[in-house]
């Protein structure tokens, strides 16, 4: 795995490591739970698998104008920065995904997102977009990976506040 996906799949795995089911579905009125934002970043790295493996059906990269969307692109991708509030895509909504079915499924499914991406990757060349993010448009496999590090990295943070609310 590329260093940002492995640091993603420690990340997260230190951030649930020692909770309880229970702990994992507490939140705060109005707020997503622990295992909400797993189901939820686990259907993004579902989605991204499923995208990536349509456009190696189709033999052809799933992108259009990379430049209608190149300042969302710059903004989350250069300058790391992930607009909290925003509403969730609904393809992305959690689903109510068994919490032990999470825990483990999550980080498998990181492993699936990074081979799938470096599958693309090779076959339309290093560097060139490899299918399209619905709020970034096209994506290069560096900027897939880029993203979900950055958008998970952002989740395993809202975790960890949550296990501290839990605890207190």
């Amino acid at each position: 795995m590329t260093s940002k996906l492995s640091d993603l799949r420690d990340a997260l795995a230190k951030s649930i490591d020692g909770m309880s089911p229970e702990d994992l579905s507490r939140h705060p009125e109005g707020k997503w739970s622990s295992a909400e934002i797993l189901d939820h970043l686990n259907q993004t790295y579902r989605g991204t698998i499923k995208n990536c493996e349509r456009c190696l059906a189709a033999g052809k990269s799933g992108s259009v104008d990379r430049k209608s969307k190149r300042w969302q692109r710059r903004i989350v991708i250069w300058l790391g920065y992930i607009p909290s509030g925003r509403k969730s895509p609904v393809g992305a909504l959690p689903r109510g995904t068994p919490v032990a079915q999470l825990t483990t499924e999550i980080l498998e499914n990181i492993q699936r997102m990074e081979s799938v991406i470096e599958k693309c990757d090779r076959e339309y060349g290093r560097g060139k977009e490899i299918a399209e993010h619905p709020v970034l448009g096209p994506l290069t496999a560096r900027e897939w990976q880029k993203f979900h590090w950055l958008h998970g990295r952002h989740h395993a943070r809202q975790i960890n506040r949550l296990r501290e609310w839990c605890s207190s």
